[in-house]
């Protein structure tokens, strides 16, 4: 198995620690709980034959591909994806180039030249709606059938429900956080969602105000809702620190600024420009507001700050993955 995990481009030229591994497929965009009872199936064949465990996705997302003009809401990109495949236990993740050829791909061709070919794959775990090659003429029907013929298993894991039986999918998960209801979307996610972006240099206004932040600039297409949040901020050091943030345009301040995520960290002194730092999102505070002045607004952020403070106080962790993503100090 694999020493560290490894995120590798492609199928070909696939490191050797990583040959005849147990292969799930998956955009897994958001790793949720649905995509983790894939992913851990994946990894309890990996333990059974002492082989490892890999996931096998598609950048861009299809989706994405298909229709350009309206990009979804990517909750992990790719390397928050690899983070926490990473952290689920995986030894690395193959990430395919979603290509106009590669969508004209046969599903026998898949099979052969990828799966075999380049992965010598001993077996291939996916959901139970699943559908690969051009046209999805693959299915898990399919692929049972080129396994019993080539030379490898084939496990398919069954929708996964949460507690009110609704099936776990990215698309709710999308919409809660549109909402801004970050404490339901965690409990779907199985852990805190988290971004990550590199610190970069804003007018420091907030320095000004008491308040200085760390300012992340997110993907375009992120549609979590504008507003105040309780948070947690990890490094790249891989040391947290609690405190509050908000993501939007500031229209106090600005008349129509760019979206940030501005984070003052509680009980902090440094300089943060350029680190690749994560932030995750405990609770949701109130939505951006335009005040008259500064003044108001400076007392609404000690309002906010207190709140947050009270709220990250007593939070527990949702999961093991949730313990080594928001929790654990690296």
């Amino acid at each position: 198995m694999a020493a560290t995990f490894i995120r590798h481009q492609g199928s070909k030229d696939l490191p050797p620690s990583l040959h005849g591994a147990v292969v799930a497929i998956g955009n897994f965009d958001g790793v949720h709980r649905g995509h983790q009872a894939v992913l851990e199936c994946a990894l309890e064949a990996g333990r059974a034959r002492n082989e490892p465990a890999v996931a096998l996705t598609f950048e861009p997302h299809p989706r994405a591909f298909f229709n350009p003009d309206s990009k979804p809401f990517r909750l992990t990109p790719a390397p928050m994806r690899a983070r926490i495949l990473a952290a689920l236990g995986l030894d690395g993740v193959l990430e395919i180039p979603f290509t106009r050829d590669f969508a004209q791909t046969e599903a026998a061709d898949f099979v052969r030249d990828v799966l075999v070919g380049d992965l010598d794959a001993c077996h291939v775990v996916t959901g139970h709606n699943f559908h690969f090659g051009r046209g999805r003429s693959g299915n898990p029907d399919f692929l049972r059938e080129a396994g019993h013929a080539l030379g490898f298993e084939v496990s398919t894991v069954e929708p996964f429900g949460d507690e009110g039986g609704a099936v776990v999918s990215s698309t709710r998960i999308r919409e809660l956080l549109a909402e801004g209801d970050v404490a339901a979307a965690a409990g779907l996610l199985g852990y805190r969602y988290t971004v990550g972006a590199e610190i970069s240099a804003g007018k420091q206004l907030g320095r000004t105000l008491g308040f200085p932040t760390a300012n992340m600039r997110l993907t375009e297409t992120n549609d979590l809702r504008h507003g105040i949040y309780a948070v947690r901020f990890r490094r790249a050091d891989g040391t947290l620190h609690d405190g509050v943030a908000s993501y939007g345009r500031r229209p106090t301040v600005e008349a129509e600024g760019t979206v940030l995520l501005e984070t003052f960290l509680f009980d902090f002194e440094g300089d943060l420009y350029g680190e690749a730092c994560e932030v995750s999102f405990f609770g949701f505070l109130r939505p951006e507001l335009k005040f008259d002045g500064l003044d108001p607004l400076v007392a609404q952020m000690r309002k906010d700050e207190a709140e947050a403070r009270a709220l990250l106080s007593g939070v527990k962790p949702l999961s093991e993955l949730d313990a080594r993503l928001c929790f654990a100090t690296s």
